[in-house]
C-alpha cells in the first residue's frame, strides 16, 4: 500500500492533538487534512478525496457522532473515533453510530498507527488479493454479494454497508453454515489479536442484520448461535 496516495482527515477541536497526530502520520507517509469540528470535517470531505477519518466526539458546532451519521449516509470510508471517553457504553455507542474502530485518549502512538494501517488495508483491499481465486458473486437465497462491485444486495435492493460490515458479511457468506466466534471474526477482520471483543463484533453484527433482514428480530440469514458465535444460514444456492 502506497501511503503517499492515502489521505487521512484528522478532526479534533484541540489543535495540539490534531498537529501531533498529523506529524505522527505524516512520518508514515500519509497525506493529512485537518478539521476542528464536525462541520469542517463535512466540508473537507466535499472538497478532498479522503480514505480514512480520525475523529473526536466532543466538539463545538457539530460533534463527532452527528458528523459520523451524516458521513455514513453517503460514504463507507473507515472512521476511527479518538475519544477521552473510555467506558464500554461509549465505545458501543460510537460503533453503533458508524465507527469502524475506537481509540481511547491518551493514545499510544504505535497503536494508533497500527489501527490506521489495519483499517486502511481492510478498506482499500476488500479482499482484492484473493478475488482472482474466488467467484465474484456469492448468492444465498435473496442475499447477493458482488465482489467486483463491492456491493451487497438483499432481495434486489442495494444495501449500504461500511467497509467493516462488508468484510464481515463476505466472511460469513463465503463460509455459509459455519459458525464463527466473535474472537475469530475480530482477528480475521481487524487483523489483530482479540481480547474482550464481543461487544465490538456484536454491534457490527446487529447493524448488518438491520440492513439485510426483512425482519431483524426473526432473521432469515444472519443467525446467532448462543454461546458460540455467528453464521450465515445456508439457503441451498450458495455459488
Amino acid at each position: 500500500m502506497n501511503n503517499e496516495n492515502t489521505t487521512i482527515l484528522v478532526v479534533d477541536d484541540d489543535h495540539d492533538i490534531v498537529n501531533a497526530i498529523a506529524a505522527l502520520l505524516e512520518r508514515e507517509g500519509y497525506r493529512i487534512r485537518k478539521a476542528y469540528n464536525g462541520l469542517e470535517a463535512l466540508d473537507e470531505l466535499i472538497h478532498n478525496d479522503v480514505q480514512l477519518i480520525l475523529i473526536d466526539i466532543m466538539m463545538p458546532k457539530m460533534d463527532g457522532l452527528s458528523a459520523m451519521m451524516k458521513i455514513r449516509t453517503t460514504r463507507n470510508i473507515p472512521i476511527i473515533v479518538l475519544s477521552a471517553k473510555s467506558e464500554d457504553s461509549d465505545k458501543i455507542l460510537g460503533l453503533s453510530m458508524g465507527a469502524d474502530d475506537y481509540i481511547t485518549k491518551p493514545y499510544n502512538p504505535m497503536e494508533l498507527t497500527a489501527r490506521v494501517q489495519a483499517n486502511l488495508r481492510r478498506y482499500l483491499s476488500l479482499g482484492a488479493a484473493d478475488s482472482v481465486k474466488k467467484s465474484s458473486v456469492i448468492r444465498i437465497g435473496g442475499l447477493v454479494l458482488d465482489r467486483d462491485e463491492k456491493q451487497v444486495y438483499a432481495d434486489g435492493e442495494a444495501v449500504k454497508l461500511t467497509a467493516t460490515e462488508y468484510k464481515i458479511t463476505e466472511l460469513l457468506m463465503e463460509n455459509a453454515g459455519r459458525i464463527f466466534s466473535a474472537e475469530e471474526i475480530y482477528s480475521r477482520i481487524w487483523n489483530e489479536d482479540s481480547y474482550s471483543v464481543e461487544n465490538t463484533v456484536m454491534v457490527h453484527i446487529r447493524h448488518i442484520r438491520e440492513k439485510i433482514e426483512i425482519n431483524p428480530s426473526d432473521p432469515r440469514y444472519l443467525k446467532v448461535v448462543w454461546g458460540i458465535g455467528y453464521k450465515i444460514e445456508r439457503q441451498g444456492n450458495k455459488k
